[in-house]
């Protein structure tokens, strides 16, 4: 080096310096090579992220390569996409940011929000977020990347939790049961008009114009679409119920201008007449006030946002539902039951999975397929770490600040509406003067009101609200201050605890609530409940249709960025153009990715986005005068809750067959086409097919249902074997949902949270999903004709968007288009590495299976006695969760492995299932019993294992640590051993069990 700048007789040191860097660093090399020179490499560069993403190495993909007969990536997938979809170019992405460059590139967006103080309330509040939680759930990888519980023995801690969460909900409400949580406050009380409907067939509902006007457009959008009338009344005791042709009233309590009110003798008029009372209501003001149950309400909806979730702009919160136990079997979504395992101990497994949309399709009772377990299991340990004392203290101070505020108020001569309020004011200015004054003198303090069309102002506060704050908002309206306030000794008197009003019912008694408030309990219990689980943390979660694939650090770090977390959805536009620029981004970059033109981020979960996708495409019709196009043409091969949006969304399902090689029958399509030629809405296509194979006719499908008028929907749930190969906006597909939760990294959460963007091509995007607060359509101006609202939030759930955003910036047009690659490489090499153990059921023309693909285990039935879910229990013992069972096909395994999982994960899988069926072989062979045997009494528990009692005709080896692999690495031990998924059904507890001597 001393030598080399003697030399350089020209420019300063430093440019010679930079001279050297930049040959060094030429062409983003990650190292300059320098063999036989015998000199350093001063700077090599930074790994690059796809290198991290990706999990087979360059050399592992030369020897799977191999195995399958081909030479390059290129040359596998040009074998394996048809040649007439398959995109040559390089999608308009920008080159990939390091994770360095990416994390502060997230921060300079994000500061572009200004984080004012919000007391907007309408459903959205701010929280303290416990740190602790905050640590070891909401950024702990062991808590984000499970998957949905079907496989409970080993996801007993997060169904604990969930658990916990329907026991607090129907605490607090009164109610006798609870779900596990739907998406969000306006699609719970869509969901249960809609189960009164189910209920009493009735078709006509009364809503009350004072719920959040959010929840109206759901509600009103979603009961639109099934034929069902809605009055919406300013006085709901208007209604004549005599009549008895209302299923439902809807009301809100507090209302959205925070009054609280006494609706009982409204409720008790309705029952007489067959109605049924919804009420949605405020789960931390339950703490002090009579809940809906004991005023004569059957359900009752709302958000958990406020125990310990942050508002990141909308999303994602859990929302609940809760519900009197006549009600419970037609509840929709996911429910935490009670039953027993095979030794006779309590368990948790998900109750009344029969209703689940995958089995019952267009006869579902609702179409939902991700909840928000994360976010309920987040808030139901907020209850946990507080306890039923701990909320009334947090509900109290809330009050009382909100009590003081009201009297400051009043003192100062303006009007509060609210008679009596839990922590939501609606002032009325003594003039337009003040109304004006208090607008301006709100910007100066950075905090942010709620101004109605009449000049009213709302102030809702929060459990963050210190006396400065109230100190604030009485000099925004000109008041005294509070400690002149406090002077008085009526500021109390208003209290709800002192009226008729207050709770008097005990509420949070299970012992969970009430042993683990301090933190060194808590964290004992959440890392308890966190190590009964397998993560993505453990091992490869093989799941079929939803690619579990790595949700890297650095993706997930943004979601806890304040400048994300803390803005509520209805914040002014000005204060929120961060978020607003990492949405034009990834809009950008997904419209790059698909084809599309445009894209909208409303629905928050793949199967919400199902459903706007087909409501837009419905009102497209109707704007064009085609009001007679119900019509939807879904394959049998489709996704399950395909028929279930379809239902949903008013349209009537023609079933298209399919062929025995698994593809579209196109014969039967034609003459459906031709049929229902004038009637067609739309056709549903999963692409690759939900049997894992590229169908070579996509583009022909898509022409035929065009040249009959209809439009294209192609479920996007499969996207991870087309990002860079192909693009369905160019194939033909006019709509798809994308599952930013399976192709982009959000993580699943152990069943939510979910974002289902849907991207459309330029002729639908005027009739996409709007919003009654924060129109996302606003740009086009009167050109927007859309059909109504999906979810509460504008945006769905803008606080997990970075994530998506994050990997698309990391990874690069190049770096997606070889995670593709990989999933397609993986998928082969697992197929061919199995071959000859399992039989691979679907493969393309060309023998290749696309991202995924089904194991047929059907003989082994009529063989053995054994059944997909016998292999799934078995796989435990090996550490892994289990592959897709039973679906689309009965009696199979479908697996998707993901880009993902490296070489050495791959072969443990195969090896464990290679294992299984020399199991399985011994059955046949009749050298192992059949109904005593490793699969059929698995999975083995650690105290099974290790009692004294030891009767069964296999060793406790083979039980216990069936492969080398097993032994050498920390052993994965089920909790408990395998359900008993009938006991639970018709013993049906759902609340949190008696505690037992050894908990």
């Amino acid at each position: 080096m001393h030598r080399f700048l003697k030399t350089t007789r020209q420019g300063s040191l430093q440019s010679a310096f930079k001279g050297i860097k930049d040959r060094l660093l030429k062409d983003g090399a990650r190292s300059v090579s320098s063999q036989g020179s015998g000199k350093e490499n001063l700077f090599p560069s930074r790994e690059d992220f796809p290198s991290r993403h990706i999990g087979p190495r360059d050399h592992d993909i030369v020897k799977m390569l191999d195995l399958l007969g081909y030479k390059s990536l290129d040359q596998l997938t040009n074998e394996a996409v048809p040649k007439t979809i398959q995109f040559k170019g390089l999608m308009n992405i920008t080159e990939p940011l390091s994770e360095y460059e990416l994390i502060e590139r997230a921060r300079e967006i994000a500061e572009k929000n200004q984080t004012w103080r919000s007391y907007i309330g309408m459903g959205y509040h701010n929280c303290c977020v416990p740190h602790t939680i905050m640590r070891n759930m909401f950024e702990n990888p062991g808590w984000t990347t499970q998957y949905t519980p079907y496989q409970p023995e080993v996801a007993q801690g997060r169904l604990e939790g969930l658990l916990n969460y329907q026991t607090m909900v129907s605490d607090l409400t009164g109610l006798d049961v609870a779900n596990a949580s739907l998406l969000d406050e306006g699609t719970a009380a869509a969901e249960a008009l809609s189960l009164c409907h189910r209920h009493n067939k009735r078709k006509k509902f009364v809503v009350s114009e004072r719920i959040h006007p959010q929840t109206l457009s759901v509600v009103t959008t979603r009961l639109d679409a099934l034929g069902l009338d809605v009055l919406v009344l300013p006085d709901v005791r208007e209604a004549d119920f005599e009549q008895r042709d209302i299923s439902a009233v809807l009301l809100q309590c507090p209302d959205t201008r925070g009054l609280v009110y006494d609706y009982s003798s409204l409720a008790a008029t309705a029952q007489e007449h067959g109605t049924l009372v919804v009420v949605a209501t405020d789960l931390l003001a339950m703490a002090l006030l009579r809940p809906p149950a004991e005023c004569g309400a059957a359900l009752a909806v709302g958000t958990s946002q406020r125990l310990g979730v942050p508002l990141g702009y909308g999303g994602p919160h859990a929302g609940f539902f809760a519900a009197e136990h006549a009600l419970v079997r037609l509840m929709p979504g996911r429910m935490v039951g009670v039953t027993r395992d095979a030794t006779g101990r309590d368990a948790y497994r998900l109750a009344l999975q029969t209703r689940e949309q995958h089995i019952r399709r267009d006869k579902a009772t609702s179409n939902i397929c991700t909840a928000q377990a994360l976010l309920a299991n987040i808030s139901a340990m907020y209850g946990v770490y507080h306890g039923p004392q701990g909320l009334r203290d947090i509900a109290t101070r809330v009050h009382n600040a909100t009590l003081v505020l009201d009297h400051g108020i009043r003192k100062r001569g303006h009007k509060q509406s609210n008679e009596v309020f839990f922590d939501t004011l609606h002032v009325v200015p003594s003039s337009s003067h003040d109304a004006a004054a208090i607008k301006a003198r709100a910007q100066e303090k950075q905090i942010n009101l709620r101004y109605f069309d009449d000049g009213a102002v709302g102030v809702a506060l929060d459990e963050t609200t210190t006396m400065q704050d109230v100190d604030d908002l009485l000099w925004i309206f000109d008041s005294q201050k509070i400690d002149e306030v406090l002077k008085d000794d009526d500021v109390t008197s208003k209290s709800v605890v002192k009226g008729p009003f207050r709770r008097t019912s005990p509420y949070l008694t299970h012992p969970v609530f009430n042993m683990h408030h301090s933190e060194t309990r808590i964290v004992r219990y959440m890392k308890r409940l966190e190590n009964k689980d397998i993560s993505l943390v453990h091992s490869m979660i093989p799941l079929g249709s939803c690619t579990m694939k790595l949700n890297s650090t650095t993706e997930m770090m943004p979601c806890s960025f304040k400048h994300f977390t803390d803005i509520h959805p209805f914040a002014p536009l000005e204060q929120c153009e961060g978020y607003h620029k990492l949405f034009q981004e990834l809009a950008h970059d997904l419209c790059a990715i698909t084809g599309y033109d445009r894209v909208s981020f409303q629905p928050n979960s793949g199967a919400q986005g199902e459903y706007a996708g087909l409501r837009t495409i419905k009102r497209y019709h109707e704007f064009r005068g085609d009001t007679g196009r119900n019509i939807c043409l879904i394959p049998v091969s489709a996704h399950g809750t395909n028929p279930a949006s379809a239902h949903m969304a008013g349209m009537r399902v023609c079933a298209i067959r399919v062929t025995p090689s698994g593809g579209i029958d196109m014969a039967h399509l034609k003459d459906m086409v031709e049929e229902h030629s004038k009637n067609i809405s739309c056709l549903m296509l999963t692409y690759p097919s939900t049997y894992g194979v590229f169908e070579e006719g996509a583009a022909d499908v898509c022409e035929l249902v065009h040249k009959h008028g209809g439009q294209v929907y192609l479920d996007g749930a499969n996207m991870n074997a087309q990002v860079g190969l192909c693009r369905p906006g160019d194939y033909g597909s006019d709509v798809s949902h994308l599952n930013l939760h399976k192709t982009f990294c959000i993580p699943h959460g152990g069943g939510g949270p979910g974002m289902g963007p849907i991207g459309v091509k330029a002729h639908l995007a005027p009739f996409l999903p709007s919003h009654p607060v924060v129109d996302p359509l606003a740009d086009l101006g009167d050109e927007a004709h859309s059909f109504g609202s999906v979810s509460a939030a504008p945006f769905g759930s803008s606080a997990i968007l970075p994530i998506s955003w994050a990997y698309i910036k990391m990874m690069g047009p190049k770096g997606l288009r070889r995670a593709t690659q990989v999933a397609i490489l993986n998928a082969n090499y697992m197929s061919k590495k199995l071959d000859g153990h399992y039989k691979t059921l679907y493969k393309g023309e060309r023998g290749l299976v696309a991202h995924e693909f089904i194991i047929d285990i059907r003989d082994m039935k009529k063989t053995a006695n054994i059944e997909p879910g016998d292999i799934a229990k078995r796989l435990m013992d090996y550490g892994f969760h289990a592959p897709t069972m039973s679906w689309p096909v009965a009696g199979t395994l479908m697996i998707e492995p993901t880009e993902s999982e490296d070489l050495q994960e791959l072969d443990r899988f195969c090896e464990a299932l290679i294992s299984i069926r020399k199991e399985i072989k011994e059955i046949e062979d009749g050298t192992m019993d059949k109904r005593i045997n490793p699969l059929k009494m698995a999975p083995h528990t650690q105290e099974v294992v290790i009692s004294e009692e030891w009767n069964r005709p296999y060793s406790r080896e083979q039980a216990a640590f069936p492969a080398t692999f097993v032994k050498g690495e920390t052993k994965i031990w089920p909790t408990v051993g395998r359900i008993d998924d009938q006991y639970g059904d018709k013993h049906l507890v759902c609340t949190c069990p008696p505690v037992l001597d050894d908990f």
